[in-house]
Order: structure tokens, then sequence, then C-alpha cells
């Protein structure tokens, strides 16, 4: 569970540059005063021992072991494991915010190391938790009150049994990660970091540069892409090594595990059963035309443009007069659109801003992205962003304190039973998204600026669903055919573009350089198939918020009861005491209508302004 909740959603349309100058740095302090903080060489050691300890008592015993033992033994698992997730949400959040500092680099590497030891110790628990027999496991739970406690976590695990390997096989695999696909990880996160783009006679960083794609003037935008393609270009030989190599490992890793499908292994991480996920990236592809095909068409000529090139899809509106808000107006923002719906929930956010918990000045050597780590129920969890005083990203730290505020609720239930799936750890961050525009919405008074923002509330809900699930149909295209073989850069281009233009539409052109956009991706490194997490998210979400304007009696108290079970329940019973249900067809169908209804209103409200003629 070590680094678990992070959601680096802003990574794939990262963004940089102008920024306000009170944004924070933040403050580790509450996990450890620094690298050389002597409590950090403690830490490993007191869990070093507690493993050992744990491993002469329990090790080869733990399938005879009745109810309570087994209690026993799982408590102890689970303090061993926050020492750990301590140690490594320090390291990660201090290479997250200094990419480029050797010193951390090595720091961070170090740690991986010490702490992959101590888990190698550890790997007999779950191992020998799923050889215990079902009726044994059943009447272990039914005999110990505080086993069952743990029968959530118990469960997850032992959905894996099929699955599990030789336990020399697990410990080898478990062992090589560090010099396997973390070092891989690592490799791709030192190389974007130390990228830099060309442009003026300056070379710029990742955060500089792609905020130009995103500037008023069209031809900035178009020598900004022509930049990020031409130096995406000149590594993707790199990039593509690094996507082949892990693509071959995990098909390796799958067929000895027997995994149907490349993404059937996120799937059971996620509890979330196989056809639901295939109804929801089916319901969105048969969308596109209605959802990014319709609007684009209508910002184009909103713009004044026949067609529509890639530099020109995060293009500003007509109307934006980018308007920059500092960050005590983003912090207010947010905080008065949470305090309106729940007044809990912004207490526990105002901690966030006053104890030093997030990180948005942007700097070099950052990273590039935007997420919230839930650390360990201990402790508390710490957002990362890069805040440049964009309405976009006012609704970034929405959603990222969504995380925030879900961690800090679920925390209660332990460290083992905190964790929620990557299709639910969406819910609290998108929820906030939603709260946070409407609240921009009922202040906004300028009918230009109002429009502005509901385009934008749009874009970004395609760039949520429409481009999530275009990236992970890229994923699961290069899986496929990584069986066939190593791909070669311009194969892995073609497949990007052959994504990209479906999803798109045919409003847009693509110039050659985009094809190697798919390179910058970490998602497709770091977790394989976590794209559409957000997109079941946001379709979630969606229907959670409908019945919330239809019924809000209530809502609130369920809504934190949602949050609080952490990963003590699945969809299907979160959902049930709002009346949804995720494996029901029309679910996803009732999601999306809410973003038709958005563009809907928006072509009517240009209409009426005479902007631009319908687009349907």
């Amino acid at each position: 569970m070590v680094g678990q909740g992070i959601s680096p959603r802003a990574a794939l349309e990262s963004t940089g540059g102008n920024t306000s100058p009170d944004a924070p740095s933040w403050d580790l302090g509450d996990l450890y005063a620094g690298r050389e903080d002597p409590a950090i060489a403690t830490t490993l050691g007191e869990a070093a021992t507690a493993a050992g300890e744990l491993a002469a008592r329990f090790k080869g015993k733990i399938a005879t072991a009745n109810g309570d033992e087994l209690a026993k033994l799982v408590e102890a698992y689970e303090a061993i494991e926050e020492k750990l997730g301590r140690v490594m949400s320090f390291a990660g959040l201090l290479f997250a915010a200094q990419r480029d500092d050797t010193a951390v680099s090595r720091f961070y590497a170090t740690c991986q190391e010490k702490v992959s030891d101590i888990e190698t110790g550890l790997l007999f628990v779950t191992l020998e938790l799923n050889k215990i027999e079902d009726d044994e496991y059943a009447a272990a739970l039914a005999s110990s009150s505080a086993l069952a406690r743990y029968r959530p976590w118990l469960d997850q695990v032992r959905a894996f049994r099929p699955h599990q390997l030789d336990d020399e096989i697990e410990r080898v695999l478990h062992e090589k990660h560090v010099t396997g696909r973390a070092a891989w990880n690592r490799l791709f996160d030192e190389t974007m970091a130390g990228l830099r783009f060309p442009y003026e006679g300056k070379e710029l960083s990742s955060q500089e540069i792609f905020d130009l794609l995103s500037n008023h003037d069209r031809e900035t935008r178009r020598k900004a892409s022509e930049a990020v393609g031409h130096v995406l270009g000149r590594n993707v030989k790199l990039m593509a090594r690094i996507t082949n190599t892990l693509a071959k490992d995990k098909q390796i890793e799958d067929g000895w595990r027997h995994f149907a499908r490349p993404i059937s292994s996120r799937n059971l991480a996620n509890q979330v059963e196989d056809e639901v996920v295939a109804a929801l990236i089916s319901a969105v592809r048969e969308a596109y035309p209605r959802l990014s095909h319709r609007y684009y068409a209508l910002k184009a000529k909103w713009m004044g443009l026949d067609k529509l090139h890639t530099w020109d899809r995060n293009a500003p509106l007509p109307e934006d007069v980018d308007r920059r808000r500092s960050w005590d107006d983003a912090r207010l923002t947010v905080l008065d659109a949470y305090r309106r719906f729940s007044p809990e929930i912004a207490r526990i956010l105002s901690d966030f801003f006053e104890r030093g918990w997030i990180d948005a000045d942007v700097r070099e050597g950052k990273d590039s992205g935007a997420f919230c780590h839930s650390t360990v129920p201990s402790v508390h969890p710490y957002v990362l962003m890069n805040y440049q005083g964009k309405p976009r990203d006012i609704m970034t730290l929405a959603h990222e304190l969504g995380h925030g505020v879900h961690q800090v609720l679920a925390g209660r239930q332990g460290y083992l039973l905190a964790g929620t799936p990557l299709t639910l750890a969406e819910t609290a961050s998108v929820f906030g998204e939603q709260l946070t525009f409407e609240a921009m919405l009922a202040k906004e008074t300028d009918p230009a600026q109002r429009r502005v923002l509901l385009a934008s509330k749009i874009e970004d809900k395609i760039n949520t669903v429409v481009r999530q699930i275009a990236f992970s149909e890229f994923e699961r295209q290069v899986h496929d055919r990584r069986k066939e073989g190593e791909l070669t850069p311009e194969e892995l281009g073609e497949i990007w573009m052959g994504v990209q233009k479906e999803s798109l539409g045919p409003i847009f052109e693509f110039d050659a350089p985009y094809q190697h956009f798919w390179s910058y991706i970490p998602h497709f490194i770091h977790v394989p198939f976590y794209v559409y997490a957000y997109a079941f998210g946001d379709c979630l979400v969606s229907s959670l918020y409908a019945v919330f304007q239809e019924k809000p009696e209530g809502f609130q108290e369920k809504y934190l009861a949602l949050l609080a079970a952490g990963g003590t329940k699945g969809h299907k019973e979160l959902l049930a005491p709002f009346g949804l249900d995720a494996s029901d067809p029309a679910f996803w169908s009732k999601g999306l209508a809410v973003t038709e209804q958005l563009i809907q209103r928006l072509e009517d409200e240009l209409e009426a302004a005479g902007l631009a003629r319908s687009a349907a």
C-alpha cells in the first residue's frame, strides 16, 4: 500500500509558467524533519525487527492458526506496513518536489531498496493467507470479531488467490522489482524532469512549454507544440524502449498468473468486474460524436476556424480574458464551495492550507502534474500541484483537495482498510470539482465569462472522460500488439494518432510531430490501465450529483459515510443508498448525458449571443 492515493491527474494536461507569487510550498515535517533525520533509520530498524519477530512467530504456521491468532498477525503486519509507508511517503514526496536533485533521487532509491528488503521478509503473510482453504477461512472469521474487522482487506488479498505463484517465484519477483519495473519508472521520471524545450532562444521546462499550449496567440501555441513534438521525438526511442520493456514484463507476469486480458489485473485490484469496465469503455467510445466531436466543432465555429489543430485543443476561448487569480482567492473559492455543501468537509480542508500540507509553487525539477498522496493514517495527506492562477488551476485544487478529505475520512479505518480502489478514489475529487464549478458559475455575472466557465467545464469533462478512454484504448492496442513483438516508435505513433483521431473527431488536423505525444503520459509507465478510473469516477459522480440535486435532504450524511468507508465496501454496496448501480448499462448513459446537457446549454447561450450556430 506504499504510495496508495497518488492521483497525478493534471500530469495529463501539465501546465506551468506564470505562477502566483504567494502559492505555498509544503512542510513535510509531520513525516520527517529531512533526509538526515535519524528517525528515518529508527523507523526502518523498528520495522525490520518487527518483521523478523513476525516471521519467527507465524511463518509456516498461518494455515493452522485460529481466528484470534490470525487477527494478531494482521494487526502486527499492519503496524509494520504503516512504518514502511511513512518512510516511502516522505521519500516519494521529496522526490516529486525535486526530481532533478541527484541527492534526493539517491535518497529515494535507497529508501526503496531498504523497504523492499523488509517487505520481502513479509511476503509470507499474504502468500500463506491465500493457502487457507475457504471453509477454514470462513470458520476463522466467524470465531473472531477482531479478525472479521479485517475481512474487506483479507477478501481483497484472497481475490488474487487464483493468480498466486509459488512462494519462491513471488519472492524473486518482489526482490527484483527495484531493479526492474521501479528502475524503468525512475528512468522515465528523471528523463522527463530533465527535458528542456527550445523556444525563441530560451530553454524552457516542461511546465513552461506546456503553459504556452494554452496561450491566446495561435502562433505561440503552434511553435510551442512544434518544440514539444521535436524534443519528444528526439527522446522517443528511449521512451519506446521503456514502454516495450514494461509491456513485455507485464505480459510475462500476466501469463504466469493466468490473467485473461492485460487490463484484468487492474480491474481485480479496482474491485470491478471486467464486463463493467468494458461497458464503460464501449459507452464512452459510442458517445464520442455526441461529446468531443460535437463540442470541438462548436469551439472551431466560436473561434472562427474551419479546422482545429492539436495545439488548439486547449486554446483559450475568444471571450476568455485570461484573468489570473491569486492563491488566496483560489483558497477562499474552494473552501466556500465545500463549506456550502458540508461545513465538516471545509473544516478538514482548512488544515491543508493552514498547516503546510500543499505544495503549489511552480519550480524547475518539480513534478509537472498534480496529486494528493494519502501517506499514512497516523499523519495526513499532502497535495502537490502547480498553481498559475487560471480557473482550471482552481478546479485542480478542488479536485486534489477532494482526494484529501476522502483520505482523511477513510484514514480512520486504519492503514490496511483506508485505501479505496482507483474506481472509487476519484469520487470525492470529481464531486469537489463539481461543487466548485457550480459556485464559480453562480458568482459570475458577466455573460461572456459564464460561457467561458461553462466551456472550460465541458473541456475538463472531455479530458476526464473521452481523453482517458482514448488513453485506455491506446494502452489496450499497445499491450495487445506487444504480444506479437517489439513495437517501433513509428508503430507506437500510429496507434496514438489512430485513437486521437477517433476520439477528437474530424474537425482536427494532426501534424506529424504530434505522433510523439504519447511518450510523456506518466500513467502508461507508472500504473498501466489506471486511466479509465477517471472516466469511471466522472460518470459515477455525474450520476451522484444528479441525485444530490434531485434529493438533497440527507445526502450529505450518506456522502460522508461513503467517503469514511474507505476500502471496507465495494462500489455496489457504496452506491446502493443512492439508488445507483454501476453494473446497470444505463448507469453510464446517465453520467454521459450530463456532459451532453452542458454542451447543449453552451450551444444555446452562444446562439442567443449570435456567436455560433448549433453544431448538433
